[in-house]
């Protein structure tokens, strides 16, 4: 009973002898993506009409020329999907879905995940900064963002991460100023992320306190007063100091030094013959 099961669901699954095959366009070997399609790289296979893929193609012709969107590995169906539009001039710009965007943000090996961060993975950009209080804070701004290059590579080996100096991302408009502008107020930082995990970011960022397990007080803020500045009879009126020490200068000095005293008003009247009467 085991054995007639196991042929009926052979024969119901559209594989039998009898079935009926088309020739469907696959991957004659790995095709990168940003390039055109060479026709050394495809090839035709005999496939189950039954369970033909959606977007799949019977012809060579539509796809040679066309660039990839995606890698692709051999013997991997190549879909209209997975595809730029005709024409495209290709490179990372015919990667790109409609209503994206590339950005690129230089990392070095720790703001780049230890060089992690690789084509086709998913990260989320942290930025730490000073809030209006100068207090500093950090705190996840945009999420699941798609990694479209690594310097000048659009593929990379995930088992060998190499740490880069920069990085392009893939956002929508928005997201892009928004990261423009975080990364001129602050520090950016990238998060690897997992490719499935679709939840959204619920922390409100971190703070001082956060590290510290309490409020941190705010330093005190140091007061300079500046005198005010003197009016005009006061500056010309000597302080009790300058006058002290003017009479202790005159005290000190000798009285042949200090010029001629008058106790009163003295005339002299002159004479014809040379003497004087006072």
């Amino acid at each position: 009973m085991g054995a007639i099961a196991s042929v009926l669901v052979w024969r119901g699954s559209g594989l039998g002898a009898g079935a009926r095959t088309i020739q469907v366009l696959v991957a004659a070997g790995d095709i990168a993506p940003g390039v055109p399609i060479l026709g050394s790289q495809v090839r035709m296979l005999d496939w189950p009409a039954a369970s033909r893929p959606p977007g799949a193609f019977s012809d060579a012709k539509e796809v040679v020329g066309r660039i990839a969107r995606q890698p692709m590995a051999s013997g991997e169906p190549i879909l209209a999907s997975r595809l730029a539009p005709p024409r495209s001039a290709g490179g990372l710009s015919a990667m790109l879905p409609n209503g994206k965007r590339a950005i690129s943000v230089r990392v070095d090996d720790v703001i780049g995940v230890a060089g992690f961060a690789l084509p086709g993975g998913f990260v989320d950009v942290l930025v730490s900064v000073k809030d209006a209080a100068t207090t500093p804070f950090s705190k996840i701004v945009i999420e699941r963002v798609k990694v479209l290059a690594v310097e000048q590579e659009t593929a990379a080996d995930p088992t060998k991460p190499k740490v880069v100096s920069a990085v392009t991302l893939e956002l929508a408009p928005h997201a892009v100023e928004k990261l423009d502008l975080a990364r001129s107020l602050g520090t950016l930082s990238l998060v690897l992320r997992n490719e499935f995990d679709n939840s959204p970011n619920t922390s409100g960022g971190a703070r001082l306190g956060d590290i510290f397990g309490g409020p941190i007080p705010a330093p005190a803020a140091s007061v300079r007063t500046t005198p005010a500045p003197a009016s005009p009879a006061a500056r010309s009126a000597p302080t009790p100091e300058t006058v002290q020490r003017r009479t202790q200068k005159a005290e000190a000095t000798p009285p042949n030094e200090q010029g001629p005293r008058f106790s009163g008003v003295e005339e002299i009247r002159g004479t014809g013959n040379g003497g004087g009467e006072r």
